[in-house]
């Protein structure tokens, strides 16, 4: 589905398998549309009372189908084979990027106020976070802080590269991201490299299945040059991987961790 196959009419029975989204839906007001949500999107919408439609990569289309949807919300990447295999079962699948960067975000914002028919709530939603951008890169000090890291999603390690939104939480909250590498969004990171750089900050992202002990990590790598070490988890405002309209109290809450 595009922009240009909607209806006149805004959707009214939205499934979303992308928590973004459906932070976002609230956000311009039309939260009440959403029949359908994954167990992850509780955690950005406080009291979320819409049924569970499936997770991130897998549901019952049969049950789907009975909901009715008019829209239903995936992302590109890793949901691409799902979106493909709702789409092949009938169902009017719209697929938001991945965003590569802040901006990216932006976009996807302004694509649901165009889905939804609130672009002019979608507009001022962007107007908002860009303001809150401006004031943390002119609030920046002088000294920035290297940042690396590392992500555990279940046992797989990844660090993030310059095509990632996460690139740019580290810049607006005052850091700079090592290493550089700006071709990849995800890469698995070069344990020896970064122990060469020996950054400032060590900023770990953890699942509550998969819990990581960042001083034993590094005691076992033999990284003692004493990096200040931060952890992300789940919290709305202080999970990275994240990038709904939290993404900017998530900035705000690492430029806090950074140099508080």
């Amino acid at each position: 589905m595009t922009l240009q196959q909607l209806p006149p009419t805004p959707p009214r029975r939205v499934v979303s398998f992308v928590s973004s989204a459906t932070e976002t839906l609230f956000a311009l007001g039309c939260g009440e549309a959403l029949v359908g949500v994954t167990p992850y999107c509780a955690r950005y919408v406080d009291n979320l009372a819409v049924p569970i439609a499936g997770d991130y990569l897998q549901a019952d289309l049969d049950h789907l189908h009975r909901l009715e949807p008019d829209l239903v919300l995936v992302t590109s990447g890793i949901q691409t084979a799902f979106a493909r295999r709702l789409a092949a079962a009938g169902l009017p699948v719209h697929a938001l990027p991945l965003p590569a960067s802040r901006f990216g975000i932006l976009e996807n914002q302004i694509t649901l106020g165009g889905l939804m028919h609130r672009v002019a709530e979608a507009r001022d939603l962007c107007t908002r976070m860009e303001a809150g951008f401006a004031q943390l890169i002119a609030t920046a000090p002088a000294r920035r802080p290297t940042v690396f890291i590392e992500m555990w999603c279940g046992r797989h390690l990844r660090g993030i590269g310059g095509l990632s939104f996460i690139h740019d939480l580290v810049e607006l909250a005052g850091g700079v991201a090592v290493p550089q590498v700006r071709s990849e969004a995800y890469p698995k990171p070069d344990l020896d490299a970064v122990a060469s750089l020996k950054p400032d900050a060590i900023l770990f992202f953890h699942e509550p299945e998969f819990p990581v002990d960042a001083e034993a990590l590094l005691a076992e790598r033999g990284w003692n040059w004493g990096p200040r070490l931060i952890s992300s988890d789940i919290t709305k405002g202080r999970i990275i991987i994240h990038d709904g309209p939290s993404y900017l109290d998530t900035a705000r809450w690492l430029r806090h961790q950074l140099f508080d």
